[in-house]
């Protein structure tokens, strides 16, 4: 065992918290997204003061450090692409503090997603930001990634309900961003900045949470469009009209198919396209404007509008849009799910440069997500043990990305970039854009010891590589 190995042994008092074996180290080196990197020790740290030591060690020998959750990052964040050392947050979840006055949670990074919203709930208020994976996901990659979710339309992302932080910097110091205020405009922004920096800038070991009144009521609705750029179309229309929906989300027509063999429900396989539109807020504001969705919808070409009375039919409604996932990763071995995202009047443009990309390099290319912001799911459904398909999908991935950033998008609108999007990223920024994010990065973390290999395009790299 090598020296710094040694150290961490003498700084953690307890060694079942610290993992050497090849197994074990074997269970840190994927996530969500496409990748394998195995690391040379993975470290579980329970408190702040764990968390100092492994990173002061980790600058004084200049390791490479990973934070990491749950690991059901989609863009690549936490792997460990240089070796070096995992910090596995998932063990410091013991702080899940609500203080209903303030309208605020603080909490710790291993408290799972779902469980602030279930506690906040108990007291009639409500954590807007729902990544799918929120049953799983951790609070800390979600603020590192700055996840999102189909409640991103009315209510923003995580950044948006951050309130303040704690970080181990990557010199080993303790400091304290934003604070416990709606109001808080005193300096820089550290705390913006810090949400979705993607690990790279310091350890997050406690979140100021902002929490609001939980809407008194919501109702859910689904239409069946026979031509997917209807669909688009429906979208612009209900936003422009002046109705806000906390969600709305649309599944092409191979994500309906898979979702039928994978549990029948009696979905519309020959439709291309269902658009989920849920409402909420005073009933009877939400039953007037429901009503208006659904003419809207009729008005653009929607075969079949269905508007759910009860909570067990919103539900069914629902069930759709949460069975693909899993409906579609049956199809083939290799799931790449991206997030390009673009402005909401080129929804309709975007579907159309999909269709074209699917047939131009004939791979199965399904589209599902949260139209209303512009934030779609194009995911390839491939096998990465046939080369030929995995080059025509590097080439398929970058016109998605080149598709997104001419009509005005961007690479990423809750994935991270990662690993997946770094080649991608002067395409965007420009090399000046770039370069001045490098220069933080620089001032943050001189040894470069936070996350490497993430974000940033290396030297030469401007098309991703899956083979």
């Amino acid at each position: 065992m090598i020296k710094w190995q040694e150290e961490v042994f003498r700084l953690i008092d307890d060694s079942r918290r610290i993992f050497t074996a090849e197994a074990d180290r074997h269970s840190y080196a994927y996530d969500a997204s496409f990748g394998y990197f195995v690391p040379e020790m993975v470290v579980q740290p329970i408190s702040t003061a764990e968390v100092v030591h492994i990173v002061k060690l980790a600058n004084l020998y200049k390791i490479p450090l990973y934070p990491r959750g749950q690991g059901s990052c989609l863009s690549g964040g936490p792997l460990p692409v240089r070796g070096g050392i995992v910090l596995d947050l998932t063990r410091m979840d013991q702080k899940l503090e609500l203080y209903p006055e303030d309208l605020v949670a603080v909490v710790s990074p291993g408290v799972k997603t779902a469980d602030i919203k279930n506690e906040a709930l108990k007291h009639g208020l409500f954590y807007p930001p729902d990544p799918s994976s929120a049953h799983v996901s951790t609070i800390g990659g979600n603020v590192a990634e700055n996840s999102g979710g189909p409640r991103g339309l009315k209510y923003g992302v995580t950044r948006d309900y951050v309130l303040g932080l704690e970080v181990v910097t990557p010199e080993g110091k303790v400091i304290r961003t934003g604070g416990r205020t709606i109001k808080n405009v005193t300096g820089y922004d550290l705390t913006k900045l810090l949400v979705g920096s993607e690990g790279t800038l310091g350890v997050i070991t406690e979140i100021s949470l902002r929490l609001i009144p939980k809407p008194p009521a919501s109702m859910s609705l689904m239409a069946v469009f026979d031509r997917l750029v209807d669909s688009g179309k429906s979208i612009s229309a209900i936003l422009s009209s002046g109705i806000l929906p906390a969600a709305m989300e649309i599944m092409d027509q191979a994500c309906i198919q898979a979702v039928e063999q994978y549990k029948p429900g009696g979905y519309p396989v020959d439709a291309e396209a269902i658009l989920l539109v849920e409402l909420d807020g005073h009933p009877r504001a939400i039953e007037d404007e429901m009503k208006q969705v659904e003419k809207i919808c009729q008005d653009l070409g929607a075969r079949e509008v269905k508007v759910a009375r009860s909570e067990r039919e919103k539900q069914r409604l629902w069930q759709a849009r949460k069975l693909v996932s899993p409906a579609i990763a049956r199809i083939k071995p290799t799931k790449i799910s991206e997030d390009a995202t673009v402005p909401r009047s080129r929804i309709p443009d975007m579907f159309q440069r999909l269709m074209e990309i699917r047939r131009k390099y004939n791979l199965q290319l399904v589209v599902f997500g949260h139209a209303g912001d512009g934030n779609l799911h194009p995911n390839l459904l491939v096998d990465k043990r046939d080369e030929d398909e995995m080059r025509r999908a590097e080439e398929a991935i970058t016109e998605i990305f080149e598709a997104a950033i001419e009509l005005g998008g961007t690479l990423s609108g809750e994935h991270g970039i990662g690993t997946m999007k770094a080649p991608y990223m002067e395409r965007e920024l420009g090399v000046d854009g770039v370069e001045m994010m490098k220069r933080i990065k620089q001032a943050w973390d001189p040894n470069n010891i936070m996350n490497p290999g993430k974000i940033f395009p290396e030297p030469g790299v401007t098309k991703l590589v899956l083979r």
